[in-house]
Order: structure tokens, then C-alpha cells, then sequence
């Protein structure tokens, strides 16, 4: 089943399960509008009680494309597209006047967008411009906004500098006021704690993702120290590549968010996201992606939550098929885990209860080659659709949450299966419904 297909029959589940409960590193994330967020390479911005979402629209030749949210969670499209401009690349937005701005990267130099309002009415303003002081050429756009209010422009230069250039108070792009010249990065992101500014970015390797990097300053104008990982060199950054980092200043904490992209092999439309909240050590410098197979913040209190409610299946007690067998397994929950499944072999987990509609649905599953094999699922009676397409995560973290169309009520069932070589070495600990 195509993915489209399967979003379309997602879509028509009941209304009074329409809205994002969770955010999902990996998964296809959907809007109000029950079509699939596409803002790639973006940032959020808020103003007042709404959250901003911008980005490059993939599926629309790389128009920018705006989405609104009051909870970071269900995202509303805006006046899309908009401008009629095609492929500006990494927009971002910025006020550093009375108006609204939007900065992306257009033929390798930087083209601005200017409104008077936020959410739509952009027009070009000005031609394309190189970046001063030497006229650089440039691949990817990030932005920062400093405690007094002045915006400052990052750019991955294509002779391996990154840079920060100010943001006048006119809008035009003005002095560089550092630069970070320790290897070939791109897709910077930029936010400060405590009086230390964090820079992150991603290594230049096209649409494969890879261990993004952190650098930390004292000041914006100092030294560079770094690079530090954020997240497990193998976990190559939870497949994703920088593009924005989020602060959240609740009443009761203060949450930054990595803002991430899961590329297709060609960043297109299948594309994902991976958001996750990190852990900041301001005393030793240290920068940590939080893990979370789901997860959502209270945006007023800046309180970050997961699921507490869930319905478990184990994989041993399901109707077994095939060559696969139950026997024991160490890193599954109950010790015990279904191995040797093949695509002659099938787990269906029976009389599952859901709550009617579009639900999570967890897989904890462990893949010894990603490459080797694809696991898949059956839904009652609709077709197989294989569990990448809806969640990039697949194969690549033991739990991986894909959102189904469930029918109210134990009378749902579940079937696993894989394709592929048996080299794959899947083996299955079961299901969790996610019930709140």
C-alpha cells in the first residue's frame, strides 16, 4: 500500500481522535488538515500564544511553507504557499523590525521575504545577496535571536565556514561576527544557556544522516570549543540532520527542543521529523539529545511528558505461524520474544482493544541488519504497509510507534510480518496500545 493510500484511510477516522497526541521522533506527522506537514529544514517562532512553524516544502518544489500551533502538536497550514518563489531552501524566520521576514537560501546565495503580517503576504525584497565580508556562497540557513532582541543569520559557507552574520535593523544581512572554521559542517542551529551559546551542526554528507556536532562559545564573538556529540555516534543523531534548536520558557522549567529532519534518500516528500527535548549540563558544557519513542510538552509549564497508559501484548502469547518460534530472549520485556522470523512467518496479536480511529500503536521489535529485511503489518482486513513508510525509526530503535486505524473495542487484529532476507534477524517482544 502506498503511503498516500494509507494516509488517506488514516484520515477518515473519527473526528474526535483528529488531534496529535504525541510527538513522534520519525513518524509522519500529520496536520489539522489531515494532510502531511511539510516544512522541512525550518523553525518555529512564537508570537503570543502561536507557534510558528516555517520550512521548505518538499512536495511543492521547495516553497516555503508555514504551519500554525497553540501546543506544538496539531499544526494548522497557513496561507500556503507563501510567495510564488521556488526553491529557497532552509527558510527562516526573523523580526528585526516592524516587520516580518523570511531568509532562505536561493541559488546558493540569500533571498529575503518581507510581510507586514506573520502568517502570509510575503513579497521579495531585494535581489539575491552574497555574504559579506567575502562575498560567500552558501548551502544552509539557520537564525538566532540574542537576549536584546538582534537576529543574527547563520550560514554554512561553501568553503567550509560556518558563519554569523547580524541582521540589520532594515533587514538587509551585515557583518560577519564569527565564524567557525574546524571541519566541513552544515545545518546550523544556534541557541544559548546560562550565558553560553550552543552551536550545533550536521557533517556534510548529502541526505544520510550522521553524528551531529556541538560547539560552545562564552560570547558570540569568542571562541569556538568542540566538537562534542550530542547524541551516540552509531545513532547517527537518531536519523536526522539539525535545522533549528526551540526554547520553551515554561512557569515551571525551561525546555530546549532539537528541532531535526529525517531525510528520504532524496529529502522528499517521504521525509520525516525528529523532535526531542535536550538536556543542557551548563556546568561541563554538555549538550544531550533526550531519547523518547513519544513524547509532548506543556507549553505553559515547559513540563515534558509520555505515555503512562498501555495496553501490552506479548509477542509469545500471539498466534505464531512459519518457521518463527518463541523462546527466550534477554532484552525483551518478559525474557521471552518470538526469533527466526522469515516472510514465510507471521505474529497476529488478536482481540486488541482500541478506542476507535487513528491510535498509536508501539512495535518493540530488534533488527540485527536494518538492510536485510523490512518488517510490515496487516490492520484487520486492510493491506500490508511496511512500517518505515509511517515511522523512520523502524529497525533502528527497539520501539518504534506507528499510528492505525483501530476499531472501538477488543476486536482488532494485528499482524507482523517481514520481508526480505532472513539474515535481518528480527525478533518481535510484542505490541503496546497507547491509551491516553
Amino acid at each position: 500500500m502506498l503511503l498516500s493510500q494509507l494516509l488517506l484511510g488514516l484520515s477518515a477516522a473519527a473526528s474526535a481522535n483528529a488531534a496529535n497526541s504525541w510527538i513522534v521522533p520519525g513518524a509522519a506527522w500529520m496536520s489539522t488538515s489531515n494532510t502531511k506537514i511539510d516544512a522541512h529544514g525550518g523553525m518555529v517562532l512564537k508570537r503570543g500564544d502561536t507557534f510558528y512553524w516555517v520550512g521548505q516544502s518538499a512536495s511543492h518544489n521547495e516553497q516555503p511553507y508555514m504551519y500554525t500551533s497553540t501546543n506544538l502538536l496539531d499544526w494548522a497550514p497557513a496561507s500556503n504557499p507563501q510567495n510564488s518563489i521556488q526553491y529557497m531552501w532552509r527558510p527562516k524566520l526573523a523580526k528585526p523590525n516592524g516587520s516580518f521576514w523570511i531568509y532562505g537560501q536561493v541559488d546558493r546565495n540569500v533571498q529575503a521575504l518581507k510581510s507586514s503580517t506573520i502568517a502570509n503576504g510575503y513579497a521579495i525584497s531585494g535581489s539575491k545577496v552574497t555574504l559579506p565580508p567575502s562575498s560567500y556562497t552558501y548551502s544552509d540557513t539557520g537564525m538566532f535571536m540574542d537576549d536584546d532582541e538582534t537576529w543574527y543569520l547563520l550560514t554554512s559557507a561553501d568553503h567550509n565556514n560556518v558563519q554569523i552574520n547580524r541582521i540589520n535593523s532594515d533587514g538587509t544581512i551585515g557583518s560577519r561576527v564569527n565564524y567557525l572554521a574546524k571541519g566541513a559542517y552544515e545545518a546550523p542551529g544556534l541557541f544559548k544557556v546560562d550565558g553560553t551559546y550552543y552551536l550545533i551542526v550536521s557533517g556534510k554528507t548529502g541526505w544520510r544522516s550522521n553524528p551531529n556536532q556541538m560547539f560552545y562559545a562564552t560570547s558570540l564573538s569568542g571562541s569556538w570549543s568542540g566538537p562534542y556529540g550530542i547524541a551516540p555516534d552509531a545513532e547517527k543523531t537518531y536519523n536526522s540532520q539539525n535545522t533549528f534548536e526551540l526554547t520553551i520558557k515554561g512557569s515551571k522549567k525551561t525546555t530546549y527542543i532539537y528541532m531535526g529532519d529525517s531525510w528520504d534518500s532524496k529529502g522528499g516528500p517521504d521525509s520525516n521529523y525528529v523532535w526531542l527535548p535536550m538536556t543542557v549540563d551548563s556546568k561541563n558544557k554538555k549538550v544531550t539529545l533526550e531519547y523518547h519513542a513519544q513524547w509532548k510538552i506543556d507549553v505553559d509549564t515547559g513540563e515534558v511528558s509520555y505515555p503512562s497508559k498501555k495496553r501490552r501484548y506479548e509477542a509469545e502469547h500471539a498466534e505464531i505461524s512459519g518457521k518463527a518460534v518463541a523462546r527466550d530472549c534477554d532484552h525483551c520485556l518478559s525474557k521471552r520474544g518470538v526469533h527466526n522470523i522469515d516472510p514465510s512467518s507471521e505474529v497476529t496479536f488478536r482481540n486488541v482493544a482500541g478506542l476507535g480511529g487513528r491510535q498509536w500503536v508501539q512495535f518493540h521489535y530488534r533488527v540485527a541488519d536494518k538492510f536485510a529485511g523490512e518488517a510490515h503489518v496487516f490492520v484487520n482486513d486492510e493491506p500490508a504497509v511496511n512500517i518505515s513508510s509511517l515511522n523512520h525509526r523502524a529497525g533502528c530503535h527497539d520501539v518504534v510507534p506507528i499510528e492505525l486505524n483501530l476499531r472501538e473495542g477488543a476486536v482488532n487484529t494485528i499482524t507482523f510480518g517481514t520481508s526480505g532476507s532472513t539474515e535481518a534477524g528480527i525478533v518481535l517482544d510484542g505490541i503496546e496500545v497507547v491509551e491516553d
